[in-house]
């Protein structure tokens, strides 16, 4: 089972032709409303994979918190430990898609930014079951630092998702499994500027020396740099044509759960990521956008 802690959001999406600077007013974009937030999205990139995925979250008392409950259970993701937060809204995000497909994105947390320790307490069997937890930013801090402590101390696989980019301790990432950082995210945590596979290598070794197990770090479409028991390994992609990358990051994270809970080798378990991933680009939305196992020609 994969228990998959994190976001869920509503997305109002606008394709433009170009994304605006500021100040720019840009009319005759395509509007529409979808569920997101990278928790939720990585929940239903695993569920569509054939994942046996618990999903553990927080939305607001709202509409919008009520859809994303609904549709998560016709995704068939055990929605038992989704808290209703009678305070707080359910998160929002605004993103804008040009048509090249990069995206800008702002997010107004909301009920996510209430997902705290005593939460996840009441979920820790959950966790004890779990063979792989899945985590990443877009909750607080400290709820990150008790779900690794958590990890650690039962010997659990985390993989962190640290997106979005921001700074986190050594203690924290002392404590987990496998991190998936893209290249922002990983230059961010390391200092290390990406923009050849070297740096790379030299952030991926940085962040193994704080005492990661495995990273993996995503680079669009050359695929993902390995470092794992002291060797680097690329694992190419497909080549597409990207028309959307929003949920790029959290299919892959979503796959490689499914594929290491079915216990496949790494390598194995980031070439399947790469194509789950590969295909999400290809069309519009955040959970929209994840593919069906049936899609992928894989077992």
């Amino acid at each position: 089972m994969i228990a998959v802690i994190g976001s869920s959001n509503t997305d109002m999406v606008i394709k433009c032709a170009h994304l605006p600077v500021p100040g720019e007013t840009i009319l005759g974009g395509n509007f529409f409303m979808t569920a997101g937030g990278k928790g939720a999205n990585q929940a239903v990139a695993a569920a569509r994979l054939n994942g046996d995925v618990t999903f553990i979250a927080k939305v607001g008392n709202d509409v919008f918190g009520k859809q994303s409950i609904e549709l998560f259970n016709k995704e068939n993701i055990n929605t038992e430990y989704i808290f209703i937060d009678d305070e707080h809204a359910s998160g929002i995000a605004l993103i804008t898609v040009d048509d090249g497909g990069e995206n800008c994105i702002a997010v107004a947390q909301g009920a996510n930014g209430n997902l705290l320790v005593d939460d996840i307490k009441k979920a820790e069997q959950v966790l004890h079951d779990a063979d792989i937890i899945l985590a990443q930013l877009e909750i607080p801090i400290a709820t990150i630092e008790y779900i690794a402590s958590f990890a650690k101390q039962y010997n659990k696989k985390l993989i962190l998702n640290p997106a979005p980019a921001c700074m986190l301790s050594d203690e924290l990432l002392s404590k987990i499994s496998i991190i998936t950082p893209n290249e922002k995210e990983a230059s961010m945590l390391t200092g290390i500027e990406i923009n050849t596979h070297d740096n790379a290598k030299q952030a991926a070794q940085s962040l193994a020396a704080k005492g990661i197990e495995t990273v993996i770090i995503t680079l669009g479409e050359d695929g993902a740099l390995l470092y794992h028991q002291n060797a680097f390994s690329i694992i190419s992609t497909n080549k597409v044509t990207a028309i959307d990358t929003t949920a790029a990051g959290d299919v892959f994270n979503g796959a490689l759960a499914v594929a290491l809970s079915e216990q496949k080798n790494i390598e194995d378990a980031i070439a399947f990521a790469n194509k789950a991933a590969s295909k999400s680009v290809t069309r519009l939305g955040a959970q929209a956008s994840a593919p069906y196992r049936s899609e992928l020609s894989e077992p």
